[in-house]
């Protein structure tokens, strides 16, 4: 039972870890949304998260599928746009893929994110340089797997996932969206962070402080 509480209470660590930093950078994600897309996505993921902290306040979970499946389920209903959809999904399926799950290893964990990212595929159809979140997502996942495969740890891993996202963020600023809002714009879109691949790499980061 103890290592199971342990990894329900870092997923929950994790959850409001990352509803403070959504909630810290809401102002910068709608800054960055509003020169390419609607202007909502800081002030969107951070409803979305602070709904998911009210429901760990007065929640408790009997593991940790059921927890992220919340999670998940807390975004689709609470989050406008395209954010909370896609977030949300991630979050089901992440959640889905720890079902039964015991140990939580670093191999499961890679196989969640995985499940999770497959979600976002399904429901957002981008691909690869579309100048999406799926730009900061893919090398992260890459980075992962690679990182895990080379016998790291948790933390070594997600660390190497969190700076894939990072420098994935950092390379949608000359793209050229073409999925979503951003994608109207055309070539103007092209100088502009990808407020989605930001805030996933929020999301990483997050992960990489709590879950290990």
């Amino acid at each position: 039972m103890g290592r199971v509480s342990m990894e329900l209470q870092n997923l929950e660590n994790w959850l409001r870890d990352a509803a403070t930093v959504l909630h810290d950078n809401a102002a910068y994600l709608t800054e960055l949304d509003s020169a390419i897309g609607d202007a909502d996505h800081g002030a969107n993921m951070d409803r979305g998260f602070q709904a998911i902290v009210a429901v760990l306040d007065e929640s408790t979970f009997g593991s940790a599928d059921e927890l992220m499946k919340k999670a998940g389920m807390t975004l689709v209903s609470k989050v406008g746009g395209a954010s909370g959809p896609l977030y949300g999904t991630f979050f089901l399926r992440f959640g889905t893929a720890l079902a039964g799950a015991s140990p939580i290893t670093p191999e499961v964990i890679g196989e969640a994110f995985k499940a999770g990212v497959g979600g976002i595929l399904q429901r957002g159809k981008a691909e690869l340089g579309d100048k999406t979140m799926y730009d900061a997502w893919a090398p992260a996942l890459d980075a992962y797997d690679a990182a895990v495969a080379g016998g790291s740890d948790l933390g070594g891993a997600l660390n190497a996932a969190a700076e894939a996202a990072a420098k994935g963020r950092d390379a949608t600023i000359p793209l050229v969206a073409r999925k979503g809002r951003a994608s109207y714009l055309g070539d103007r879109s092209a100088g502009h962070q990808d407020p989605g691949a930001t805030s996933t790499t929020l999301l990483l980061e997050s992960a990489a402080r709590t879950l290990a």
